[in-house]
């Protein structure tokens, strides 16, 4: 169809069938085109935003996505990857987050961030786990609690109030 007009363009040429050479091809049928078939995949398709990407609202992802692009706002998800090149200042929430461009703004997963070598963050931190690569660039505060019940679980060694020469051999 041309672009201001409702008339059908015709063809410059015909397309004609292809056929079957006899002489190669004997005893062997003709193909027909295969049929297409939609299945549906049980894991979610990730999405990019590449370089060059400019977004500002609130995002929300189902399944995982890889953030290249500069981002204002909010972003939801469940596996959330800041790229190299990604200059991010939003409010970043998932399941695990890993960061290796620079992000502006607090930071919470409920099961780990991982900071790579080339990120630089400036704001706060939350995760059960925290990976941060030498060289990552942090500056804010970072509580490791675990989100889903608001408690640490955290081994402690128990001391008496009161150490007794005796004791101190013992704990030595």
């Amino acid at each position: 169809m041309s672009l201001f007009s409702m008339e059908l363009e015709k063809p410059a040429h015909r397309e004609q069938p292809a056929r079957l050479n006899s002489s190669t091809a004997r005893g062997a049928r003709p193909t027909t085109p295969s049929t297409q078939m939609i299945v549906e995949s049980p894991v979610t398709t990730a999405a990019f935003l590449d370089s060059g990407t400019k977004i500002s609202g609130k995002l929300y992802f189902e399944g995982s996505v890889h953030v290249d692009g500069n981002l204002d706002g909010e972003i939801d998800g469940k596996e959330i990857t800041i790229g190299e090149n990604a200059v991010v200042t939003a409010q970043i929430r998932a399941d695990s987050i890993v960061v290796s461009g620079k992000v502006e703004g607090d930071i919470t997963a409920t099961h780990r961030i991982e900071i790579r070598a080339t990120a630089k963050i400036i704001g706060n931190i939350t995760a059960p786990r925290l990976i941060i690569q030498e060289g990552a660039i942090f500056e804010g505060s970072c509580s490791t609690r675990d989100e889903s019940n608001g408690h640490q679980k955290v081994p402690r060694l128990l001391l008496p109030a009161v150490v007794t020469e005796a004791d101190w051999r013992e704990l030595r």
